[in-house]
């Protein structure tokens, strides 16, 4: 059996439909799992286990420049390779316009069928082609995780049940011992302090301050006061940022937490190696959060609004959301850092 999951974007919609291909493995063991995304994202969903064939698309970019030889061009060639297979189910996991286009043009063989959501879910985007394109449309709780959402229109459109444990399926390339090193001298940069310092042998957090949206941000004197309390009781801190703004944070936040590393600014591929080498991760709610959720880190993320229902952590073990209004409090939080790193 061939199968198209549709799933374009964004980093953490990427990674929280990881744990679908791994229940369709363990339900299909034979079946191929080709996967269209956003390239930007392809470097991470070449790590997920199960997926044969990775097809990626610039529909962001395109759209900017629709008019553009070199679009046209680039578009006519996404065409020929998500069409050079045909698929018995194209599952379309985004519910968008755009991924409804994707799997229209996506080739069935015979007997194949297009799957979609027939219905919005609480907090998601949802668009009515995605609807109208498909064979078959699928009704899901209005409440529902954002992972679960995903792993459960699989099981429907395949025919099997869900399984009770989650997994990921997200595979870092090197060892946690190497990962650092190797994972800086790939991106031939010279930094002395990535996830371990071989030194003192101290455990590293990573603290991911950035998001896309400011109303989701920890204010800064919450990082520093809790950044204070992780290096008294030994731990490194690597602060992370993926824009300019949060480079210039990060700067900000090193200024007055001595000792603390600036990463450079690294791709999917070399962040995913270095993040394992990590004794954890306290983070905003953001796509390199839900990575380290999927790396199964220790891990603590923080919310000031009351969404984590639906994209938090569902491990409660060893990982927590915190969430409080207008923002959790520094106590809170290294509360919950003690409560998944014991």
């Amino acid at each position: 059996m061939r199968i198209l999951i549709v799933k374009l974007s964004s980093l953490g919609d990427v990674v929280h439909t990881m744990p679908a291909v791994q229940d369709i493995r363990r339900a299909l063991p034979q079946a191929q799992i080709d996967w269209v995304m956003e390239r930007g994202f392809a470097p991470l969903v070449r790590r997920c286990e199960g997926v044969t064939r990775v097809i990626e698309c610039d529909l962001r970019r395109w759209r900017k420049s629709l008019l553009a030889a070199n679009t046209h061009a680039e578009w006519r060639v996404f065409k020929q390779i998500l069409q050079a297979q045909a698929y018995d189910a194209v599952i379309d996991l985004q519910g968008l316009s755009k991924s409804a286009l994707v799997a229209w043009l996506a080739r069935l063989a015979p007997g194949g069928k297009r799957y979609a959501m027939a219905n919005q879910t609480e907090g998601s985007g949802y668009e009515a082609p995605t609807r109208w394109v498909s064979d078959v449309a699928i009704t899901l709780p209005a409440h529902i995780h954002a992972v679960q959402r995903g792993r459960l229109l699989c099981a429907k459109a395949l025919g099997y049940d869900v399984p009770d444990v989650e997994v990921f399926g997200l595979l870092a390339q090197h060892p946690p011992a190497q990962a650092a090193t190797e994972t800086i001298a790939i991106e031939n940069l010279v930094v002395e302090k990535i996830a371990v310092n071989s030194d003192s042998n101290q455990p590293c957090i990573a603290l991911v301050h950035g998001t896309s949206r400011a109303d989701k941000q920890w204010p800064l004197d919450h990082w520093v006061a809790l950044g204070t309390r992780l290096q008294a009781a030994g731990y490194t801190l690597a602060l992370l940022h993926g824009t300019d703004a949060e480079q210039q944070r990060s700067a900000a936040l090193a200024a007055q937490l001595p000792g603390a590393v600036v990463w450079p600014r690294l791709g999917l591929d070399a962040l995913t190696d270095a993040l394992v080498a990590c004794a954890g991760v306290i983070g905003v709610d953001s796509g390199l959060s839900h990575i380290a959720v999927a790396l199964d880190l220790p891990h603590v993320q923080i919310y000031n609004f009351d969404t984590a229902w639906r994209t938090g952590p569902l491990n409660r073990t060893r990982q927590r959301s915190v969430f409080a209004q207008p923002t959790p409090s520094v106590g809170a939080v290294w509360q919950a850092w003690l409560d998944v790193s014991a």
